[in-house]
């Protein structure tokens, strides 16, 4: 029953992840169009005065609520890795041998592993888990978990021209996944590989969808012209 209610429970969450990540990536194109004010440009002019050219009250409305979904999403996402992590033990700890009659006398033995059937189906595209399955349940090997997500992309930089979109969230970017010192490990991850393809698992509007980057020199700033902020 305890697991049962886990499993509600995270299907709920990656519901809500799902529903926070549409909204940030609609703020974030707003921010971030043509002649926009960014996602942390300043508000005023070279002289210090407000810009005329944009809504400012509508702006800092927009950049506090990108920061309290930044917010939501991380602890979201948190709380669907310690469920999964729960859900994993309670696999593990089912998945034991139990004693199976002996053929040949009628006697219990321990000798034969009792299979383990009732499994979680694989994670969805979506991160989803299926409604179906029985309890205890197995999971993927990987949960895939995004650490960052693309707020800036110049255009006709190499990001933008092989595929990076505004909102993209990094589950993978060549060997660097989820942990700690993410900036510096994404920085040497692109100097090793300029000029060679770098393998890249994003999740966008739900979706797991496999790319691959070209750290290059161009015309503008890094070797990718874009800005990952880590969530």
């Amino acid at each position: 029953m305890v697991a049962t209610n886990l499993k509600a429970e995270t299907i709920s969450l990656q519901e809500k992840r799902d529903a926070i990540e549409v909204e940030m990536s609609g703020i974030i194109s707003r921010l971030t169009q043509p002649g926009g004010p960014g996602i942390s440009d300043p508000l005023t002019d070279s002289q210090g005065f407000p810009r005329s050219d944009i809504d400012i009250p509508s702006v800092r409305a927009d950049r506090r609520r990108l920061a309290e979904l930044r917010n939501d999403y991380k602890d979201i996402t948190d709380k669907i890795h310690e469920n999964l992590q729960v859900l994993h033990s309670a696999r593990l700890a089912h998945n034991v041998s139990l004693p199976t009659k002996d053929p040949a006398n009628g006697e219990g033995s321990n000798n034969q592993e009792i299979p383990h059937t009732n499994t979680i189906a694989s994670l969805s595209s979506r991160g989803g888990i299926s409604e179906d399955s029985c309890i205890p349940m197995d999971l993927e090997p990987v949960v895939r978990v995004p650490f960052a997500m693309v707020d800036e992309i110049a255009d006709a930089s190499p990001a933008a021209e092989d595929g990076l979109q505004l909102g993209d969230q990094i589950v993978k970017f060549g060997n660097v996944e989820i942990g700690e010192e993410l900036l510096p490990r994404l920085a040497s991850e692109a100097q090793l590989n300029q000029g060679r393809a770098v393998p890249l698992v994003i999740l966008r509007q739900g979706a797991l969808v496999n790319l691959s980057v070209t750290p290059r020199p161009w015309h503008g700033r890094g070797l990718l012209g874009c800005h990952f902020r880590i969530l």
